[in-house]
């Protein structure tokens, strides 16, 4: 399918491999993309958005694939350009918001949880007293950073003099300390893709050890997802804003539950377990979404 008179935009430092897998189904498309590089996107007040001189405001679709390795102050202000392109008319995949509130573990966990979905018992705090009392509650918890992805820098703590150490030298560095009741998923849990409200592609992620994460060894098996887990999986979207996310589902004692939505999520591992080629519907669902604007 070719499509004219579109100009694409995809903003990264990091082109791994759904970036790839995005450009090849644009070339299929023989629409122009624009690869941006947030380090050279320079805004002028009263001026425009521009990246090595072109303007980025002219774009008619400009997908955000992560923030990669960056300050907090490159973080705000490349939620800064998306909120402003988005101001100038450019249909921004995902929005700004959504984002944001993907990028916050507490947000997302609160959203979840005020639209009535299953989420894990969560504390949040920067008091160390009370994080040691939130862990006596749980007993055995998964602490996360709260900003984070591919389960880098998760432990899980199930000793209390572990807990000790662990939050203490986060206090001590003025991190958040973010506790979620940990799981017993038996070596596996759920990845669903969610794309324009339905579930095109699901996997069960099999770990020996707890962390199920494939960018940690997990290993991408192909499952079929009952219609109760698909409609789950497409609220979570949905409450966190996106038009497209991997959403982690967790099989308890309790039933399923919402771990997280990832709103830049890849797909290798998925792909490669289900051959279904993610970047051609995403590109395709972005183009009907772009026509009917």
């Amino acid at each position: 399918m070719e499509v004219e008179g579109i100009l694409f935009g995809v903003m990264t430092q990091y082109r791994g491999y759904a970036v790839e897998k995005i450009l090849e189904a644009l070339g299929r498309r023989r629409i122009p993309v624009m690869l941006i590089d947030p380090h050279d996107v320079v805004v002028r007040i009263g001026g425009d958005v521009t990246f090595r001189g072109q303007s980025l405001s002219e774009l008619d679709v400009l997908m955000f694939r992560g923030f990669s390795y960056c300050s907090g102050e490159q973080v705000f202000f490349r939620m800064d350009l998306l909120h402003a392109l988005e101001r100038l008319g450019v249909f921004v995949v995902n929005p700004a918001s959504s984002i944001e509130n993907a990028s916050d573990k507490y947000y997302t966990s609160f959203l979840l949880e005020r639209a009535g979905l299953p989420t894990p018992k969560t504390v949040v705090t920067e008091n160390f007293d009370e994080a040691m009392r939130a862990f006596r509650e749980m007993g055995d918890v998964v602490v996360k950073p709260l900003f984070g992805s591919q389960g880098k820098g998760i432990v899980r703590v199930s000793d209390e003099d572990t807990a000790y150490r662990v939050f203490k030298a986060l206090t001590l560095n003025n991190f958040v300390i973010y506790i979620q009741e940990f799981i017993p998923h038996k070596g596996r849990d759920i990845r669903a893709f969610v794309i324009g409200g339905r579930v095109v592609a699901s996997i069960y992620r099999v770990a020996e050890g707890w962390k199920t994460n494939i960018s940690q060894g997990g290993k991408p098996v192909a499952c079929k997802l009952t219609s109760e887990l698909e409609e789950l999986s497409v609220k979570a979207a949905e409450v966190v804003g996106c038009h497209y996310a991997g959403v982690d589902l967790v099989e308890g004692k309790e039933g399923v539950m919402v771990l997280e939505v990832n709103s830049t999520p890849t797909w290798e591992g998925l792909e490669a377990a289900t051959r279904i080629p993610i970047a051609d519907v995403l590109v395709d669902y972005i183009i009907g979404k772009l026509k009917s604007r």
